[in-house]
């Protein structure tokens, strides 16, 4: 499982959920800090990421293109990485099950 994580939430996260999400990304490693969310959208799918992110783009794109690539829906509003982190780590079954799930194109997350 392969997270593209969002300009919205911190690198840091890509180290601390290495044991559980290896190869993951944050957008500014791929120079895509500053371009709209449709080459996000294009990259993750051609390089077989999942975005996660708070912001409501994405999920709107995943109701208008489907999957993939698939997205990752924060809800939790703005929260201290280290929260952020534990949400993660705390629904990474509930992310698996998603993830091999065809059917399911966005999964929100509280």
């Amino acid at each position: 499982m392969k997270l593209l994580l969002d300009q919205n939430l911190s690198r840091k996260l890509i180290n601390r959920l290495a044991d559980i999400f290896p190869d993951s990304s944050h957008v500014q490693f791929h120079a895509l800090a500053e371009v709209n969310d449709g080459t996000i959208w294009e990259f993750a799918k051609n390089h077989d990421f999942c975005i996660v992110t708070q912001d409501a783009d994405s999920p709107e794109l995943s109701q208008l293109k489907g999957s993939p690539p698939k997205v990752i829906w924060l809800r939790c509003g703005n929260m201290p990485t280290n929260r952020i982190e534990i949400i993660l780590r705390s629904s990474v079954e509930i992310i698996r099950q998603f993830m091999n799930n065809a059917s399911l194109d966005c999964l929100e997350l509280y």
